[in-house]
């Protein structure tokens, strides 16, 4: 019964890598599409190779994920939490998807943890939560906002005398490569995820211990949803991200890929935080886009992927304790 579950808990975590793949396609993409810079296949084709590799660059992100957040007790009982907390995210992915708006992947599989876990009694790590999701999550979209609102005006200034059209023509070319480093930084940050949960599923059954590093099947497979996720797409999000938020320009696009793909390296390589590549690349098309004037951002649709934002946590959770709540009766 117990390798049974296991298989389980393992095949719904890929269902969701899966989900995040196509629910965040758009944060790698959507502005490079939205600017001409490259077509939505090819687009979707880089990303999802980025994001495979990216699986590959370190696994700081999936140890948090599988050993920072709750300590879940041992055999059925604690896969049982770890699938009430995938379920938890799902659910949340799916209704964000359904509406268009980039909420985050991350933050729901966290919230579906932290509400499993309160619901079954385990100890919730909060200091690690704290330091490395709650501070993260709010310092991760100001400095996207603040730093793609600086690299955009200084980008405004060392080409005001240049011809607009060979400008456009440059920063398409140069979005190749920033939309790459986007996906690069999505596969190293979000892919990790999965791996943490999946380790984790295997941690509670005495598959792996505490020390060991996340096996190679675990990455591999992680690493192959997300990207078969994101080549299927997630053309809702994209249009929000892409064209409702502000209308980009290649430079702009350009600003906003750079400085998000850097501050989601920093994050996962120099801190070990899982953060959010949503909220780190919206803020940074907010930022890029202020330098227009404050209103040529919509922040009527800003306000609705904010409170998007603030409610993931909190409703990813609830399903998960709901769904904890209905497996303990069930297996009762």
């Amino acid at each position: 019964m117990e390798l049974a579950l296991v298989v389980v808990v393992i095949a719904i975590a890929l269902v969701f890598d899966y989900t995040n793949g196509f629910h965040d396609a758009a944060n790698a993409i959507a502005t490079s599409v939205s600017t001409r810079a490259l077509t939505p296949r090819v687009a979707l084709a880089m990303a999802a190779v980025m994001n495979f590799v990216g699986a590959f660059v370190g696994t700081e992100v999936a140890q948090t994920v599988g050993k920072g957040i709750i300590n879940t007790p041992t055999g059925e009982h604690g896969l049982v939490i770890v699938l009430s907390a995938l379920v938890g995210a799902i659910t949340w992915n799916l209704i964000t998807w359904y509406f268009g708006l980039p909420s985050s992947s991350s933050h729901a599989l966290i919230g579906g943890l932290v509400g499993a876990g309160l619901a079954s009694a385990s100890t919730v790590l909060w200091s690690g939560i704290v330091d490395k999701v709650v501070i993260p999550m709010v310092v991760s979209p100001a400095v996207g906002f603040l730093g793609a609102f600086g690299l955009m005006t200084a980008i405004l200034w060392v080409f005001r005398r240049s011809n607009p059209g060979k400008v456009n023509r440059g920063f398409r070319l140069a979005q190749s490569l920033s939309a790459a480093a986007m996906a690069l930084g999505h596969g190293l940050q979000d892919a990790q995820k999965t791996m943490g949960v999946m380790f984790l599923a295997l941690l509670t059954t005495g598959h792996v211990d505490a020390g060991d590093g996340i096996p190679l099947w675990v990455q591999i497979a992680a690493a192959s949803a997300i990207s078969l996720g994101t080549y299927s797409g997630g053309w809702r999000i994209m249009r929000t991200l892409g064209r409702r938020i502000i209308h980009l320009d290649p430079a702009r696009g350009f600003a906003s890929e750079a400085v998000a793909a850097t501050v989601l390296y920093v994050m996962a390589i120099g801190l070990h935080a899982p953060v959010s590549t949503t909220h780190t690349i919206t803020s940074a098309v907010m930022g890029t886009g202020a330098t227009k004037r404050l209103s040529a951002v919509r922040w009527g649709v800003a306000r609705g992927i904010i409170t998007a934002w603030i409610l993931t946590i909190p409703a990813a959770g609830l399903v998960a304790a709901g769904c904890y709540a209905l497996a303990h009766l069930i297996l009762e």
